[in-house]
């Protein structure tokens, strides 16, 4: 599923199947997801910061199996489950098709037992990036942490990576089916978006440790830190505000191998659950960004 063009939709096409250079690993892709980059990609928002090599095939995770490595490349068999996310220089090669070309040095992993490629699919860029933006704060036991966009991929799993550390988790939910999400997943409390201050003030009068903001308006969610709090924003905000001593972190997801290997260990576990919402098939992708953006509780999986 790829588009020809800025302003072109995405659409089923044929291309040749890539081939793996030196140091490459070519995966069958079985399964991808939907994440906000893809959306960001398609609408044409990164001009300026990746080269568009059309057509640009979606899709940033992907798991599968291996179908061939490239000159150099040691440690990796065809045949071997693997999952990770695209980190191409460029935007051509994405997860929305039957193969991708990938580097086994950086977003590539192998899929271990007990974890199937539909939950491996979905758990790479999001699952990375929630980990990063709480280790960015470090929560303590008992410390309070506000999760602002819980519901979302990436939310979802900061909600439980946060709470496994002991911290006490406030995040934000509508009323009903997705506060009842956000509690499953280890948060303690479930406060609406559209009364944020209030709910969180109720919980938290003097300010939360620390807060994650996924989402929503951030000069709102960093007047809710208590004095030294610490931010970790995965939308690049960084308050303007002085004197309170907090500290800020803007976070981008870094997919080593570590990391996915630890993520995908603690599904293994049962100590992390992967919020799989829905699955469309590659032809509907379309319809699954659109019901991305419409607003989701947890990840869409695209299946091939």
């Amino acid at each position: 599923m790829a588009f020809p063009g800025f302003g072109a939709d995405l659409a089923a096409t044929d291309l040749p199947v890539p081939e793996p250079g030196p140091g490459e690993v070519l995966v069958r892709v079985l399964s991808s997801s939907v994440n906000g980059f893809d959306l960001g990609v398609l609408a044409g928002g990164l001009q300026g910061v990746y080269e568009y090599e059309f057509p640009v095939v979606l899709g940033k995770d992907f798991a599968g199996t291996v179908a061939a490595v490239g000159p150099g490349v040691t440690g990796w068999t065809p045949g071997a489950d693997v999952f990770g996310v695209v980190m191409r220089p460029t935007l051509g090669q994405g997860g929305y098709a039957e193969y991708v070309v990938v580097s086994p040095q950086y977003g590539l992993a192998a899929i271990p037992d007990g974890l199937d490629h539909a939950r491996a699919g979905v758990l790479g860029l999001a699952g990375t990036a929630a980990r990063n933006a709480v280790d960015a704060v470090s929560p303590e036991a008992g410390e309070t942490v506000l999760v602002s966009g819980a519901t979302g991929g990436v939310g979802s799993f900061a909600v439980q990576l946060a709470a496994a550390r002991g911290a006490r988790v406030i995040a934000t939910a509508r009323p009903g089916a997705e506060a009842a999400f956000v509690t499953g997943l280890g948060a303690a409390r479930a406060v609406d978006p559209a009364d944020l201050e209030a709910g969180v003030r109720a919980l938290a009068p003097g300010g939360v440790d620390a807060a994650l903001h996924l989402a929503g308006d951030g000069p709102s969610i960093a007047a809710l830190l208590a004095e030294g709090g610490r931010l970790a924003s995965t939308v690049h905000f960084t308050p303007e505000e002085t004197g309170r001593g907090i500290k800020a972190t803007t976070v981008m997801a870094d997919p080593s191998r570590e990391t996915l290997e630890r993520l995908a260990a603690e599904v293994v576990r049962g100590s992390l659950r992967v919020p799989l919402a829905r699955s469309y098939p590659l032809s509907d992708a379309p319809r699954a960004l659109t019901d991305f953006t419409a607003g989701t509780v947890g990840k869409l999986a695209i299946a091939l």
